[in-house]
């Protein structure tokens, strides 16, 4: 068997996060697989240092609007294809996709809509959703194993948020939010955090304003999840929280692969 280990971070913009010890931490984590979130960047914008890491080959997404969402794809293997979205433009060209096949399963490294800047938000997100839960579907149809990790933008439930009854009518904790997660499982796929920790206080995102994070009032809106085909190669999940530069924090899985 060999282990792969991959990490996803919304970093809220790479060039704010590479001044805070991004490097220092990647090269230290080493993971076979980095997939971030929000970078913010276009590829002729990534800093020189993070454009050519060793060992690993970079794709990045972003969207047409500068400044704003984009993924990236850090890889030691090299994927047989990488795909930028589901193929509908209205998803697209906010560069929040990076679909990459590796032959054994299909990554997609993905920044889902926030749907709190009011209700036209709020309707793009839950496309957005309905979207990719078709693509994936596709995909599964065609007996693809499948890896998705990202901002999901949503606490699934009351154990993943510090707050329920105080976020009931936001935005992220929404019942149409909420049930769309439950479809996602119904449709047999895997919350891997939720396989092996059923702890409360347990959380990828924190408010900056209020200072949160000291206080551990946050959301698990991060994920990783596997369709059900795959879980016998799950051989772990965490959350990072001790892991500074972002309003989130870094969540990882391993996989164990037969050779």
């Amino acid at each position: 068997m060999s282990t792969l280990k991959l990490l996803s971070w919304n970093v809220n913009g790479l060039r704010a996060v590479a001044k805070k010890g991004f490097l220092q931490w990647f090269l230290a984590e080493a993971p076979d697989i980095l997939c971030l979130q929000e970078s913010k960047l276009s590829a002729e914008q990534v800093p020189a240092e993070l454009r050519q890491v060793d060992e690993y080959r970079l794709y990045v997404s972003s969207g047409e609007r500068k400044g704003y969402s984009g993924v990236m794809l850090y890889t030691k293997a090299e994927p047989q294809s990488v795909q930028y979205g589901f193929g509908r433009e209205e998803f697209d060209n906010e560069g929040r996709t990076i679909i990459a096949d590796y032959g054994r399963f299909v990554l997609l490294n993905i920044y889902f809509p926030n749907g709190r800047s009011g209700q036209e938000r709020l309707d793009y997100k839950m496309r957005f959703y309905d979207a990719f839960l078709q693509y994936v579907e596709g995909l599964k149809a065609q007996g693809r194993r499948i890896v998705v990790c990202g901002d999901v933008n949503t606490a699934h439930k009351e154990i993943d948020i510090a707050r329920p009854k105080e976020n009931a009518k936001t935005s992220g904790f929404l019942p149409m939010e909420r049930e769309w997660m439950d479809l996602l499982l119904a449709h047999g796929y895997l919350d891997t955090f939720r396989m092996f920790n059923q702890e409360p206080g347990q959380y990828t995102w924190w408010d900056t304003i209020s200072r949160a994070r000291e206080r551990n009032v946050g959301w698990r809106i991060d994920y990783f999840f596997v369709d059900q085909g795959f879980k016998e190669q799950v051989e772990s999940a965490c959350i990072m929280p001790d892991v500074m530069g972002s309003d989130h924090c870094p969540v990882g899985l391993r996989l164990n692969l037969p050779e």
